[in-house]
Parts: structure tokens; sequence; C-alpha cells
């Protein structure tokens, strides 16, 4: 007597279906990740909890290197302040996003915190959420 199954078990794996799920998940990192805007300034921002809503009307960057952007151009030290009345001119209620990365002297904030107060321009700084 054969009692033996006709029917025998493939031990193979087939992978077309796992590769379709990681290249699928590949292309959604890849899609969503920071890097998509190479423009953007490359700034380690201090800590801190609470977030803020405010529309942003212009941005002040500085760079632990003691460079100076504003909306994302170099600009030198004496120049911010014509550079923001350049951006503000006609606003009502000016905001100003201050964007100080990790290490900047507290000097240098001050100055553009300054600038903002000479000219009535409300001052937002931006920091990394905890």
């Amino acid at each position: 007597m054969n009692l033996r199954g006709r029917n025998k078990v493939s031990a193979e794996f087939s992978m077309s279906s796992m590769t379709d799920i990681v290249f699928l998940l590949l292309v959604f990192f890849l899609l969503t990740s920071p890097s998509i805007t190479p423009e953007a300034l490359d700034l380690i921002l201090p800590k801190a909890k609470g977030k803020t809503t405010h529309q942003q009307n212009a941005s002040v960057s500085i760079t632990n290197k003691g460079a100076y952007y504003v909306n994302k151009e170099r600009v030198s030290e004496q120049n911010i302040e014509t550079e923001l009345k350049k951006i503000f001119a006609g606003q009502e209620k000016p905001t100003l996003i201050l964007r100080a990365e990790e290490g900047v002297p507290i000097e240098d904030a001050v100055f553009v915190m300054d600038i903002a107060n000479k000219n009535n321009y409300k001052v937002v700084l931006a920091v990394r959420p905890n």
C-alpha cells in the first residue's frame, strides 16, 4: 500500500510582493523627507516647548559663523534694516521670524531684535520642538 500523498508542498517563497512593498515605502519616504527643499538653510535651532501659528512675513536667520540671511538671501549686518524696510513697506502689522542657530552669541540676536523694536516689528523666535 502506498500511503504517501501525491501533492508535494513547495518550500519556495516568492519575493516579488515583498519587493513591491519595499519600493513603495522607499518612494514614500523619499518624497516626504525634508531634503526635498534644497533652498532651505540648514540651521540647528534651539529646543523649546510650544509652537507658533503666526504667518511668516519675513525671516532673519543667523548662522553660528556670524552670517546673516534675510529670507534666504545673505546680507551684511549693516544692510539688515534696509532690507527689512523694503519687505515690510506698506504692511500694517509686520511679523519678523528670528532664526538663530544654536551657539549664536546673544548679542547677534539682540541686534536683530533691536532693529525690530525700533521699527515696531513683532518678533517671533523660531525654535525646534522638544
